[in-house]
C-alpha cells in the first residue's frame, strides 16, 4: 500500500494561488490513479481533480475547472495540485489519494494522506 504525505496548504487571500504537493512512497507509484479530494466542514468529501497512469488523462470537478491543475512526477513519486484564483469556497482540507479505477470516484481510492488545510480569506 502506498503512503501519502501532503504539503503546501495554508492561509491565502482570495485570488491568490497555492501549490499542493503529495509525496508518495513505494515503487509502484506510476501504476496508481492519483487524486486530490477536499472536505469542507459539514460537507461531503469532493473529488476535485484526478490524473491517470497516462498523464493525458485528467478529470476535474466543474467548480475548479480552469483554476486547478493536477500533475504528476512519476520519477520522483509526486503529485501536485496547482490552485489559482482561489475563492473562499475553496476552503477545505485537501487530501491526496491513490487508487486503481478510472474514471475515479471518492470511494474508489484505497490510500489516503492525512490532509492539508487550505483557508481562503475574502
Amino acid at each position: 500500500q502506498v503512503q501519502l504525505v501532503e504539503s503546501g496548504g495554508g492561509l491565502v487571500q482570495a485570488g491568490g494561488s497555492l501549490r499542493l504537493a503529495c509525496a508518495a512512497s513505494g515503487r509502484t507509484f506510476s501504476s496508481y490513479v492519483m487524486g486530490w479530494l477536499r472536505q469542507a466542514p459539514g460537507k461531503e468529501r469532493e473529488l476535485v481533480a484526478a490524473i491517470g497512469r497516462n498523464v493525458a488523462n485528467t478529470v476535474y470537478a466543474d467548480s475548479v475547472k480552469g483554476r486547478f491543475t493536477i500533475s504528476r512526477d512519476n520519477a520522483n513519486t509526486r503529485v501536485y495540485l496547482q490552485i489559482n484564483s482561489l475563492k473562499p469556497e475553496d476552503t477545505a482540507v485537501y487530501f491526496c489519494a491513490a487508487g486503481f479505477m478510472w474514471p475515479p470516484s471518492p470511494s474508489s481510492f484505497a490510500s489516503w494522506g492525512q490532509g492539508t488545510q487550505v483557508t481562503v480569506s475574502s
